[in-house]
């Protein structure tokens, strides 16, 4: 009766209050978790923005350079080669060989000086015959003479017959016409002996020795060991320069352009010239149009086939005397003001270095600087305003 009567409803389990351990359990986590991904997205956004600020800044880069006014005022550049304007590759007209050659490399000539000899002993030969045959002919043309000139009185007289007189005057026209054909045989002999002389068709200075004494010499070179040419010789008064300008760039260049010319064996010395002729063709393969500039003056430095650089100038008087010392000159673009003062950014261990720089005169695009940088420095090209001092920087290639 006791177990009975005992009261089982305080037996029952109470989930209201383990309903609600677990809900702050659950509650407790989710806030552990929420706090854990704050702090990793805190600290990720701290090492963005940290590598952010941190990142260089990419820029180009120029060269503050030594060069001449000229040079920074050239309205383009182009290359070429000096050449000779009168320039000959020297042959026999005969075919024979060689046995004088009075010339080697360097040798000053003369227009008609005799350069070298073929062998001539044939065509002597023939000459000496065609000399016999003409002495020959005139002999008969005297006697066909006397006989035409004694028949022509004798006729007059009666004495022979008008068909004897003409049979005597055939003769004489014959051999008058024979005289004149042993004449040009004559003729035609001396020809070929001079053929087997070499002479020299203008004052010039010989470049290069194509053939020796003994070789076979022919006009074109038929045979495989013949040679074409005896020697090359070029007028030395009349070098100039063939440069070849991009077609892009043709409308710049002008008959009579000023231009500045510097061989690539003296970079130092600057030679004067001008734009005597473009020539009305370009090469397909290159693009290319080639010009001619002449010299104004040149001494004995200059040689043909040697390289070398023009500068076309802007047609003026200013650009074309612009030939006086190099100065240190940087692209203008470089150049940015800041608190009133004309400063470049120069690039220093991966850096950009503020420095004060004083200018000069202005060349075109390019500006004279007269202090604060030194030939071969680089510097950052159009700074921009996140360009500061001490600043990461990248080059770009």
């Amino acid at each position: 009766m006791e177990a009975k009567d005992a009261d089982l409803s305080a037996l029952q389990i109470d989930r209201t209050k383990r309903e609600s351990g677990n809900h702050r359990g659950n509650s407790s986590r989710k806030a552990v978790i929420i706090g854990v991904v704050i702090v990793v997205l805190l600290s990720v956004a701290v090492i963005v923005s940290k590598e952010l600020i941190d990142a260089p800044i990419k820029v180009r880069a120029v060269t503050a350079e030594m060069e001449s006014p000229a040079q920074s005022d050239a309205l383009l550049t182009a290359s070429g080669y000096v050449a000779a304007e009168r320039k000959a590759a020297v042959a026999s007209k005969a075919t024979g060989r060689l046995v004088y050659l009075g010339v080697t490399e360097g040798d000053k000539v003369t227009k008609g000086e005799v350069i070298a000899r073929l062998e001539d002993s044939d065509v002597k030969a023939q000459l000496a015959e065609a000399n016999a045959n003409l002495e020959l002919n005139q002999a008969g043309l005297t006697d066909a003479r006397w006989t035409y000139d004694r028949d022509k009185k004798l006729l007059k007289s009666g004495s022979i017959t008008e068909s004897a007189y003409e049979s005597a005057e055939s003769q004489y026209l014959r051999a008058k016409a024979s005289v004149d054909v042993a004449k040009a045989n004559v003729q035609a002999a001396e020809v070929a002996v001079e053929n087997t002389v070499v002479r020299a068709p203008f004052n010039g200075t010989v470049l290069t020795k194509n053939a020796d004494v003994g070789e076979i010499v022919a006009p074109m070179a038929g045979s495989i060991n013949a040679r074409g040419t005896v020697v090359t010789i070029a007028d030395m008064t009349s070098l100039e320069v063939e440069p070849d300008v991009s077609e892009s760039n043709i409308e710049k260049v002008t008959p009579g352009q000023p231009c500045i010319i510097t061989l690539d064996a003296y970079p130092d010395v600057q030679y004067q010239g001008f734009v005597s002729k473009i020539i009305p063709t370009a090469d397909r393969s290159k693009g290319t149009v080639t010009v001619k500039v002449k010299f104004k003056k040149y001494d004995k430095r200059v040689l043909p086939e040697m390289s070398a650089k023009v500068l076309f100038l802007r047609d003026d008087k200013k650009s074309s005397e612009q030939t006086d010392s190099p100065v240190l000159v940087i692209p203008g673009s470089a150049v940015a003001t800041r608190g009133g003062h004309k400063i470049v950014f120069r690039i220093q261990d991966e850096k950009a270095v503020e420095t004060p720089v004083s200018l000069g005169r202005t060349f075109g695009d390019y500006v004279e600087v007269k202090s604060g940088l030194s030939d071969g420095e680089k510097v950052v090209e159009s700074p921009g305003p996140d360009v500061k001092n001490d600043v990461k920087i990248s080059v770009e290639q």
